[in-house]
């Protein structure tokens, strides 16, 4: 599909998911024991033939160029066209003291990149949700519906009111009605993300440029909403928005259900990620796994039971591992017992220690921390 252009807007951090997000964005986020959340966002865009896409970024983002690298292993390393990486540079002149305040403000940044996009359309999508979205027939959908924006969201309410935007439709189906932030779901939830045409960019672009505008929810959907015909377009599969460290637990132990995923990993569209040669996990005689997901290059000699291990884990002889999220070579010491916990990357449980969050709240270890 070579008339549709990718832009992704990588820059997104959030207090709210508290030690995840210190040294990285959330489009960086590690997921799934082998994923971070970008990898659904540009495979959703490779999967419908998409050639070009741009990452826009802002900072700490030298966690998401070790995982992109030249794009390759989503088939985007590409003489002419395929991944390019927009770092904030082209924007720093006009604003030295601050990050971008929206998306409007952000594509402002890389205006020359937007005018030299090769496509007729162009689909707009936060890097925040883990979601397998058929975005071919979304595009067809906005050309059959004469629309200026096609807005692809969800019938199910899936993240928290006050950080989502939402839709109500009209008896033509379309959006009369746009709402911000309220206390409690309306119509239909955003999944932020948005096709229109490269000409109908550039346009709203430069206008809002003009007009000191900046947000594309706010100045553009909401602010221009009787001036633009807006189309919405329903996913309701399985979506995971991450937005709070309990949201990430929660979205994360949901995969250990068979159903959702079937979901979010179909083998028509599959996900994409950074390749690695790991060896196998290796189970020491007398370990125990229960219903866990364990990724290549881990050693269990203890007890896993409902947990996501990522690459590399390590889980000592007589440990016990219990309803945990253990990212990238975390090592849990001998006789150590974790409960209801999400350790970063290069975590270290020393022996015997016991460690015990909540369902409703995890207890989160920060990167490389020694415990």
């Amino acid at each position: 599909m070579n008339n549709l252009h990718g832009i992704i807007f990588a820059y997104r951090a959030t207090p709210d998911l508290r030690e995840l997000t210190t040294l990285r964005t959330i489009s960086s986020l590690p997921y799934g024991g082998r994923y971070r959340i970008i990898d659904f966002a540009l495979s959703n865009m490779v999967n419908a033939g998409v050639t070009d896409i741009g990452v826009i970024m802002h900072e700490n983002y030298q966690s998401l160029l070790d995982h992109l690298g030249s794009g390759k292993d989503w088939d985007l390393s590409r003489k002419h066209g395929g991944l390019r990486i927009l770092p904030p540079f082209t924007y720093a002149h006009k604003q030295r003291q601050r990050g971008f305040r929206g998306k409007m403000e952000a594509m402002d940044g890389v205006l020359t990149y937007l005018q030299s996009i090769r496509q007729e359309y162009v689909v707009l999508s936060d890097a925040d949700i883990a979601v397998n979205i058929d975005l071919r027939g979304a595009l067809n959908d906005h050309i059959a519906s004469g629309a200026d924006i096609t807005a692809i969201c969800t019938s199910h309410p899936i993240g928290d009111p006050r950080q989502c935007t939402y839709f109500t439709v009209d008896s033509t189906g379309l959006v009369n009605e746009v709402i911000e932030s309220p206390a409690t779901p309306m119509g239909y939830e955003s999944l932020d993300i948005y096709i229109l045409s490269k000409e109908r960019l550039l346009s709203l672009v430069e206008h809002c440029a003009t007009h000191n505008l900046y947000s594309f929810s706010t100045d553009v959907l909401i602010g221009m909403r009787e001036h633009l015909k807006i189309h919405p377009y329903l996913h309701d599969g399985y979506t995971a928005r991450l937005q709070t460290v309990n949201s990430y637990f929660t979205c994360s132990m949901d995969l250990l259900k068979p159903e959702v995923r079937s979901a979010l990993f179909s083998p028509s569209r599959p996900i994409r990620t950074k390749d690695r040669s790991d060896p196998s996990t290796y189970y020491a005689p007398g370990s125990k796994s229960v219903n866990s997901l364990v990724a290549d290059g881990c050693i269990i000699e203890g007890e896993v039971e409902n947990s996501i291990l990522f690459r590399g884990v390590h889980v000592a002889k007589g440990a016990v591992v219990k309803n945990c999220i253990l990212m990238q070579s975390a090592v849990i010491g001998e006789g150590a017992e974790t409960r209801y916990v999400i350790a970063d990357k290069n975590v270290e449980v020393h022996t015997h220690r016991t460690l015990m969050g909540y369902a409703s709240y995890p207890l989160v270890i920060a990167k490389n921390s020694v415990v």
